[in-house]
């Protein structure tokens, strides 16, 4: 299942080690508190629950929602890529 993670956390190594934890479940990084991919539930619910873990008792809010096929087909961005400063 398509998975979007978001999280919004003040301490700094707390973050990191959610990012962290992301990443080690095959997310991508899509911005900086928000990672993308596919995990099945059984995964989503170990992820959460590290995620838990590492909040311990420090403030924080970590949000998994599952996007189906459609939902994600109908899906609007904007994607606007860096110059390399060549030519203004």
């Amino acid at each position: 299942m398509r998975c979007l993670v978001v999280y919004d956390i003040s301490d700094d190594q707390v973050r990191a080690k959610v990012a962290e934890h992301c990443l080690d479940y095959g997310l991508d990084r899509i911005q900086y508190s928000a990672f993308l991919g596919e995990l099945s539930r059984t995964h989503q619910e170990e992820l959460m629950w590290k995620v838990k873990r590492t909040l311990g008792k420090h403030e924080g809010k970590v949000q998994l929602f599952v996007i189906c096929e459609r939902d994600w087909s109908q899906r609007l961005e904007v994607v606007q890529e860096g110059r390399d400063g060549a030519g203004s």
